[in-house]
């Protein structure tokens, strides 16, 4: 049996997917499956059973002899969230629970890591584990996640097979429900929808042009590659970096939005507000050689191709994965 968590949510429910396309069935979704707007999300996927998210711990406690591998891609994502206690119930004490019952019982763990550990990448974006000590993360949730890398690697006892995956700009289907954290591509679709323009933030730092500051954006169709890589292979266990390997402008991810659409650009820049202004990352890309170097050979999806199937295959026709 294996566990999926999140898997109501974006990136979990296209791993679903990935393992319904593969022939796996055996699945235990977990997730507050209270939220309407997740549903269909899930409900055309095949799986064995689903668990309240409040109630999986106990669960997994108790039926871990039926499990061989987790998948934990649930988390509180909001990065503007200032409640450090519902990010350390969520993601710091939740995952070091599930991660203690896998060790104590031999149970393979993947996990959602995020780029935002990186903070302004003072230390650049390698994902090496004798640098994560120094990582300044910029937000609550960037230090959430860092701390559980950290507590991590202190661990004597582990799963049998361990990969933390610091997950970049992830966009593509199955986002619908994110509302405002969403990625920038699905806004920009509905803004070029609602408005014919596209709005992207100013630039407030003088080594960046308007429109050129630099996101390493990764379809979800790669991260679910990478995932199934992983499942399978077994290779060695770590803390990977999960970009596409290459940084692009918002510009850039604009322009291919209007392209998609066949549609001319029309671009407006407007201020970063406030109070996010000295929070905000100007590059971000991440260092994949890590990744390639234990037998990852697929290529990563270009920005162009990525936008493209996006729009044309699935916000156009509000499909999903």
């Amino acid at each position: 049996m294996i566990v999926i968590t999140g898997s109501a949510g974006f990136i979990g429910s296209c791993i679903v997917s990935k393992f319904n396309s593969e022939g796996i069935t055996n699945l235990v979704l977990v997730d507050d499956f209270s939220i309407n707007e997740k549903q269909a999300n899930y409900t055309l996927k095949s799986f064995y059973q689903k668990i309240e998210r409040k109630h999986f711990i106990e669960w997994f406690d108790n039926n871990y002899n039926i499990v061989t591998d987790v998948i934990h891609v649930g988390a509180r994502t909001d990065t503007t969230e200032k409640d450090v206690h519902i990010l350390n119930e969520l993601n710091l004490q939740y995952t070091k629970d599930i991660w203690t019952i896998c060790a104590k019982n031999n149970i393979n763990l993947i996990y959602a890591s995020s780029a935002a550990t990186y903070g302004l990448g003072e230390f650049g974006y390698d994902d090496d584990e004798t640098k994560i000590g120094q990582l300044k993360p910029l937000n609550l949730y960037g230090e959430s996640k860092n701390n559980f890398d950290k507590w991590a690697l202190q661990q004597s006892k582990t799963p049998p097979n361990w990969y933390g995956l610091k997950f970049f700009n992830v966009y593509g289907p199955n986002e619908y429900h994110k509302g405002r954290m969403a990625s920038v591509i699905f806004h920009s679709f509905h803004q070029i929808n609602n408005t014919s323009k596209v709005k992207l933030f100013r630039s407030h730092d003088p080594k960046y042009t308007d429109g050129g500051q630099l996101r390493d954006f990764v379809y979800v169709k790669d991260v679910v590659s990478v995932i199934w890589f992983l499942y399978s292979s077994k290779v060695k266990s770590g803390i990977y970096n999960l970009g596409s390997g290459k940084a692009r402008t918002f510009l850039d991810l604009a322009t291919a939005t209007f392209k998609a659409l066949n549609i001319e650009p029309n671009i407006e820049f407007i201020d970063t507000p406030i109070d996010i202004r000295d929070k905000y990352q100007y590059f971000t890309e991440a260092n994949m050689n890590k990744l390639v170097s234990v037998g990852y050979s697929k290529k990563f999806t270009s920005l162009e191709d990525g936008v493209e199937d996006y729009v044309k295959n699935y916000l156009l026709k509000g499909n999903y994965i």
